[in-house]
């Protein structure tokens, strides 16, 4: 028997993609990373493809994870980063043992040390983080405007005013809430 998980919510960008893998953090949180072979997975769709992971390589991504949300988060409000965070960033960045390859249709991927070695895709989450929270890349920390999730997302757009870390999802469970709650104050509106 399967047992279904909850699916990604996969961005354009990889760091905060990464911490989306715990959603919903301020009411109930989901885990869809729960079990090493979990991460495995997000891994592979991420462009990052391990063999396997134990459980404590699977501490070591959710310690990150939970680093670059805190590291991020305190980014986009202009606040002092975490010392810990940022030790748990550098940390990782340098243990990671990747070098970036392209290919011949001129993107880039990444070439891990080992085709078993979570570190090294660890090391590569944790080079993006530093990237987008040092300022290095276009676009703006934010944070999710939905007050369950507060996912600290990287907003690319061209006026930098988005809302939402993912439209799908709590952008639009927010306009269905608003839609209802209109619905409710003027009952004939819709007809």
């Amino acid at each position: 028997m399967r047992i279904e998980f909850p699916e990604f919510r996969l961005g354009n960008v990889l760091a905060t993609s990464f911490t989306g893998t715990l959603s919903e953090r301020h009411g109930d949180a989901v885990e869809r990373i729960p079990t090493p072979r979990r991460l495995v997975d997000w891994l592979v769709v991420s462009g990052l493809a391990v063999d396997s992971c134990t459980p404590a390589q699977l501490e070591l991504a959710r310690e990150l994870r939970e680093s670059i949300h805190a590291a991020a988060t305190a980014a986009a409000i202009r606040d002092v980063l975490p010392a810990s965070a940022v030790e748990v960033l550098n940390h990782r960045s340098a243990d990671g043992k990747a070098a970036a390859i392209l290919t011949p249709e001129g993107t880039r991927r990444w070439q891990l040390g080992s085709a078993s070695r979570v570190e090294d895709a660890l090391g590569v989450i944790a080079a993006d983080a530093i990237s987008i929270i040092a300022g290095e890349r276009d676009g703006k920390l934010a944070l999710c405007a939905s007050t369950t999730c507060q996912a600290a997302f990287f907003d690319t757009s061209q006026s930098r005013t988005r809302k939402w870390c993912d439209m799908n999802t709590c952008g639009n469970r927010q306009k269905k809430a608003r839609f209802l709650a209109n619905q409710r104050k003027n009952p004939g509106s819709a007809e």
